[in-house]
């Protein structure tokens, strides 16, 4: 078994482009995920309007590239047999391979909902694209100009700042952009999965996709084979204000785990403040600490009551609210608010308590999302309760709205358009108003548009998500007058609860990133064994069931004597769903009839009498007596010389004469049970 980690998380934890790795596992090879970090675009300049396009300084006035070091480095490999993709954003870069012919019999395994969420992103970023196809024309064969000479170093200069990497010296990760037709052809080899649901690969392995809790269809997979079980740890939430909450029953006691959330190394600073020395927060809650962690029951229940406090939501919702309060201050002021979030739970959860703020304050403030995809993502969040939280689910049983924007589009306060000059756009178009579009980049897209239009009046709000440069994301547009609001969310497992959560699934191995060794509180004494990875290097990962179970099959089993313990079975192996099967043969005519073991105890009188009926000259040594329990011995002296030792425990034969040993063998299975 061996692994490769193809490409580190990007900024923010991983969320909008996490870790890929290449998996060998029975022979086959697996990719973990093939995102495009999207943050990359920072280094070019949007398209300009007019004659003023702001000061873009070293940023590239060309169509852009888009960085996908995963797809670069499996392209590299020459094929997988398969891909899991654990979230929309880890597709993205996926119509990169597709299109290549050793990617023709690659199946992508990815849930159902996170494929549609998926689809809809890449079609959307291919339609924003198109913005600078039409401005700079279409892309010409060999590098782009910006890729040689003083342009380049420049590139490097800014790549520095955004992408997260050791040294960016290889430009093998920059592509142009793939297009409609290869997104169809991609979504072709996609095999959706439901949550829970099993499925067989190549017979031999078990996949199967848990939710992660962290967005709507984004789950962990966990892959099953006769000699190792595997779990993919991405980013998971435990419980969540949206989504399913993260299903870690479901992960126990796999062998391995490959833990690639990365969200840990935003946290770790301050979880590190809050924790005090008693374990407990500034309010006195208590945190997951060590201390809860023993073997015994009692403990163990502290474990899960750890990994189920709703803190990760109680810390969410205090965000959206922040966020909210900002958003009604620049309202009230006179101001628009551009929100380019690219978080499809974080806009719902914002979008619901707008409407409750609007409700209550009763503001008229029109709402419009202006996006390619926002009327079809609009309209399936109210049509998967499945992949929904409980509290969710509840709502629907009891006849309500999944979500708050429900009430605002039968309001006629959330209005959907796919651009900025659709029909009817203008007609309902009124400010100061809240506006939901994408990029998050701020390099293509509505945000853009209206970026220029807005960010000169500092009654204005963009809200925008931390981890990225926002120094650079603004510099097409200064001067900024407009007030910028940078927010955290959550992309991962907390640092504290990462201890606990390996005490509950109890794993034999940890595939743990090289560069969260000296950060991440895992301790060195656990019952677990670690192997640490970093990019670009392939690690060994040692055995870990020296032995594998075998299941019997009916006919096979039916032909067993139930009155021994001990049976002699002939069959066939065959490897299915993962596990090895011992079939009978159809024909059992040509089964061979001598008998392979022996047992029972042997009796020393007719041992010497089938031994003699056999042409042995034999006879019971001079000092052996016959009382019970004592060692009888038998000479042999022709055809060969030989010793045999009986005792009510054990019979000891000692024959160096192959002829006289197989004679000896036959008189002794002729006396003893057998098989």
């Amino acid at each position: 078994m061996k692994l490769t980690c193809l490409a580190a998380a990007g900024r923010g934890g991983g969320y909008h482009s996490p870790a890929s790795y290449l998996l060998e596992l029975e022979g086959l090879r697996f990719l973990l995920d093939c995102p495009v970090d999207l943050s990359v675009l920072a280094a070019f300049a949007p398209v300009p309007l007019g004659v003023h396009n702001g000061d873009v300084g070293d940023l590239i006035s060309a169509v852009p590239y888009y960085w996908s070091p995963a797809a670069a480095a499996a392209a590299k490999t020459g094929g997988v047999d398969a891909v899991l993709v654990s979230s929309a954003t880890g597709m993205l870069g996926l119509p990169f391979l597709t299109r290549l012919p050793c990617f023709a019999n690659t199946k992508v395994y990815v849930t159902e909902l996170a494929a549609r969420i998926g689809k809809l992103m890449m079609r959307e970023l291919v339609e924003m694209h198109s913005e600078f196809v039409r401005y700079y024309g279409p892309d010409i064969d060999g590098p782009p100009k910006w890729m040689e000479g003083e342009k380049l170093d420049k590139l490097m200069s800014v790549l520095q700042k955004v992408v997260n990497e050791d040294e960016v010296k290889d430009l093998a990760p920059f592509m142009p952009l793939y297009s409609a037709t290869s997104i169809d052809e991609c979504m072709q080899k996609t095999q959706p999965v439901k949550y829970s649901e099993e499925v067989c690969f190549n017979g031999m392995l078990m996949l199967k996709a848990s939710s992660s809790g962290l967005e709507l269809g984004n789950c962990v997979w966990s892959i099953k084979g006769p000699r190792a079980s595997i779990t993919c740890l991405s980013s998971t939430v435990f419980v969540s204000a949206h989504a399913l909450d993260f299903d870690y029953n479901s992960l126990k006691e796999n062998d391995i785990i490959l833990f690639s959330d990365f969200s840990s190394l935003n946290a770790m600073d301050e979880d590190n403040e809050n924790l005090n020395v008693n374990g407990t927060d500034e309010n006195g809650t208590l945190l997951c600490d060590d201390s809860v962690l023993r073997e015994n029951g009692v403990n163990e229940d502290k474990n899960f009551q750890c990994l189920s406090i709703n803190d990760d939501i109680a810390d969410e919702i205090e965000r959206i609210g922040f966020i909210c309060s900002c958003i009604m201050d620049a309202i009230k002021s006179g101001g628009s608010v551009l929100i380019p979030i690219g978080r499809l739970g974080v806009i719902l959860l914002i979008l619901e308590y707008i409407s409750e703020t609007l409700h209550f304050s009763n503001m008229k403030v029109p709402i419009f999302m202006i996006s390619g995809a926002a009327e079809k993502t609009i309209a399936f969040t109210n049509a998967v309760p499945e992949w929904l939280c409980k509290p969710r689910q509840e709502k629907l049983f009891s006849g309500e709205a999944l979500f708050g924007h429900v009430e605002l589009l039968k309001e006629g306060r959330l209005f959907l358009f796919p651009h900025l000059y659709s029909k009817g756009l203008l007609s309902a178009w009124k400010e100061p108003c809240i506006v939901f579009c994408p990029h998050w980049s701020l390099r293509h897209g509505t945000a853009v548009h209206l970026l220029r239009r807005w960010h000169a009046d500092k009654r204005n709000l963009l809200v925008l998500e931390q981890g990225f440069d926002a120094e650079l994301a603004l510099k097409p547009f200064m001067p900024v007058a407009m007030q910028v609001l940078e927010c955290s969310f959550l992309s991962g497992i907390k640092a504290r609860k990462v201890n606990p959560l390996l005490r509950i699934l109890k794993p034999k191995l940890i595939l743990f990133p090289e560069c969260m060794k000296s950060t991440c509180p895992l301790k060195e004494d656990s019952p677990w064994s670690f192997l640490h990875y970093s990019k670009g290097k392939t690690i060994g990962i040692p055995n870990i069931r020296e032995e594998f179970k075998l299941r019997l099959s009916t006919d096979a089993a039916f032909g067993l004597d139930e009155n021994i313990t001990i049976a002699r079975l002939r069959g066939k192996l065959h490897l299915s769903n993962g596990q090895y099967v011992l079939v009978a043969p159809k024909d059992q005519s040509d089964r061979p009839k001598q008998q392979l073991m022996h047992w029972g105890a042997v009796d020393s009188d007719r041992a010497l009498s089938a031994l003699q009926d056999r042409g042995i000259v034999c006879s019971f040594s001079a000092d052996c007596y016959s009382s019970v329990g004592c060692e009888r011995s038998i000479l042999v002296t022709s055809p060969g010389e030989a010793l045999v030792k009986v005792t009510s425990e054990r019979t000891v034969i000692y024959c160096d004469d192959e002829k006289t040993t197989k004679r000896i063998y036959d008189a002794f299975s002729s006396i003893c049970n057998g098989i």
